[in-house]
């Protein structure tokens, strides 16, 4: 005869093993997943390769934010907004009180024309593919003449959602079924029928669709089969990984940057912002300029994905945001390419190092990938699942209806006085309006706010002055983009300058890399950290809670304003 289990319950807490709750982050083009007890994640390409059945479509998606045909409109927007940074850099001076002087696009050219590679040695062939589906970095391995489709689940922070092969929203899940699976089972070490005494954390956008976390959270216990789960968000993550309580949490991604205030663990529902521009794009604008500047490696092609991570490591090693360095600079770089000899260039740069960093302030210049949008958290469709949420409040919530909008006041105002001495305390059900708004903040068409202009207005969103004057006192950047040398210093001086004066605190703080965490990394340490912590143990939804509940138990549980 079998013994009843004793269920301690949450004041005897017992400290679930860390080493079995895995941290999932998933970005547009990196995804991060490992224990919490690890001290980093596995971060692998967050994209798939699947082999084409015979004339099947083909459909590649691109390894970076693709550039749009480069009308003459468009070229002159881009060299105006360039020549406009330029103007600013010279304005500047050095830190010996010399002025900044820049050398001319022309005489840069003039020196890499010249410059012809140097052949270092023979290089390898292409792996041998025996698989129908290639995951992660492994992609990069993939010859593009073989006829594979290549496809990122994720794309400006959110599911990569279109028309062709691939992406309707079983495919985006199908897709991420078969990444994460892969990353856990190969990288981890860990079987999938384990995965049932294991524990998942989710890590989710800011600005979310609810309908997407119901599909991620059946991903989790469903289909991978986890026994228990927790979604939290990216900016709740970050301050938890940089150990701070509160602060305003700028993150800035391959594909997306996003802004909210947290406090305490709460992100303010109306001061999330999400740009649809990271370092992807930023990229972009580098490749403009070095092309205009005739860039020696002739065949460079955005297409090509071992181009693409040519130019994103020349990003990552040149650019900076150092006003001491100026003139042309000298920098070398090999090119390496299966079943190609390994090329040696010698290239010379000038300001568009700087400058290409700088595009976040002056997002003119990142039109090279396109128009883009401001989002902001929008009111969402309710489930018939959930039928008792926000929605139900707002719709049976009493209401006073006005015939005549020219006294849409005064008739209000009646109604008020007329109902006061009638109303039942406890008949009231409060009605808020925090989601009557749209999806997208007012802006000038084509235009898009750039970073320090949201960073003040997601503070000014804040629900209260002391808030407002913590969240200047306390700015987070986190993100793969961040990892520019003098970045944050350059940020600091805008928004100086910009701050309200009753605002001004003391100390205008800027943390890029708090605890010497790599920034790009700082989310998931977060939330592994967060997963340890005695509070969370009330937060887990289990496979039973899902099965029997679904919407409601997420809505009762998740660890934000649902």
């Amino acid at each position: 005869m079998s013994m009843p289990t004793y269920d301690p319950g949450p004041e005897h807490f017992q400290q679930f093993p860390s080493n079995r709750i895995i941290v999932i982050h998933p970005g547009s083009l990196y995804v991060r997943v490992g224990r919490a007890s690890d001290l980093l994640p596995v971060k692998q390409l967050h994209c798939i390769a699947r082999k084409r059945r015979p004339g099947g479509k083909i459909y590649r998606d691109p390894f970076i934010p693709p550039s749009v045909p480069k009308t003459k409109e468009l070229i002159e927007e881009l060299e105006e907004c360039r020549l406009q940074i330029s103007h600013t850099l010279q304005s500047c001076m050095q830190a010996s009180g010399a002025r900044r002087y820049a050398t001319p696009p022309q005489q840069i050219a003039a020196f890499n024309r010249r410059s012809l590679p140097d052949v270092v040695n023979d290089g390898q062939p292409w792996p041998q593919l025996q698989c129908d589906v290639v995951v992660g970095d492994a992609v990069l391995d993939v010859d593009p003449e073989l006829p594979y489709n290549i496809h990122f689940p994720f794309r400006r922070g959110d599911f990569n959602l279109h028309c062709e092969v691939g992406g309707s929203i079983s495919s985006v899940l199908n897709d991420l079924y078969t990444i994460w699976s892969s990353i856990i089972e190969y990288k981890l070490g860990i079987p999938l029928i384990e995965l049932v005494k294991y524990r998942c954390v989710l890590l989710i956008p800011d600005i979310y669709s609810r309908s997407h976390l119901k599909y991620l959270t059946s991903l989790l216990l469903k289909d991978l089969g986890f026994g228990h789960c927790i979604l939290v968000q990216e900016s709740v993550g970050a301050t938890f990984g940089a150990g701070i309580g509160s602060a305003c949490v700028v993150d800035i991604g391959d594909q997306k940057t996003a802004v909210s205030c947290v406090e305490d663990g709460i992100s303010h529902k109306s001061t999330r912002l999400r740009m649809d521009y990271g370092a992807g794009d930023v990229c972009q604008a580098l490749s403009w300029m070095f092309h205009k500047s005739a860039f020696p490696y002739k065949n460079w092609n955005e297409n090509i994905p071992r181009d693409v991570f040519l130019m994103r490591n020349l990003y990552q090693d040149f650019c900076h945001v150092n006003l001491d360095v100026c003139g042309p600079q000298e920098k070398t770089f090999l090119v390496d390419h299966p079943g190609d000899i390994i090329n040696k260039y010698t290239l010379q740069v000038g300001d568009e190092c700087i400058i290409s960093p700088l595009s976040l302030f002056y997002t003119d210049l990142l039109k090279i990938t396109g128009p883009k949008m401001t989002k902001i958290q929008n009111r969402q469709l309710s489930d018939a699942e959930d039928p008792f949420d926000a929605e139900f409040l707002r719709e049976t919530g009493r209401k006073r209806e006005t015939a005549d909008p020219g006294n849409n006041e005064s008739q209000q105002l009646e109604g008020l006085n007329e109902s006061q001495p009638t109303a039942n305390p406890d008949e009231d059900i409060v009605v808020d309006t925090l989601e009557g708004v749209s999806g997208e903040v007012a802006l000038a068409p084509g235009q898009v706010l750039s970073l320090d202009a949201a960073i003040l207005q997601s503070i000014d969103s804040c629900p209260n002055e002391e808030l407002k004057r913590k969240m200047y006192s306390s700015i987070l950047i986190i993100g793969g983009g961040v990892k520019v040398h003098g970045l944050n210093l350059w940020l600091q001086n805008k928004l100086a300058l910009q701050i309200p004066y009753i605002y001004k605190t003391e100390q205008l703080e800027i943390v890029t890399s708090p605890k010497d965490i790599d920034p790009a990394s700082t989310v998931w340490k977060g939330a592994a950290v967060m997963s340890c912590l005695e509070s969370a143990s009330e937060l887990w939804i289990n496979q039973n809670e899902w099965n029997r509940y679904g919407l409601k138990i997420l809505r009762e549980r998740a660890p934000f304003i649902w």
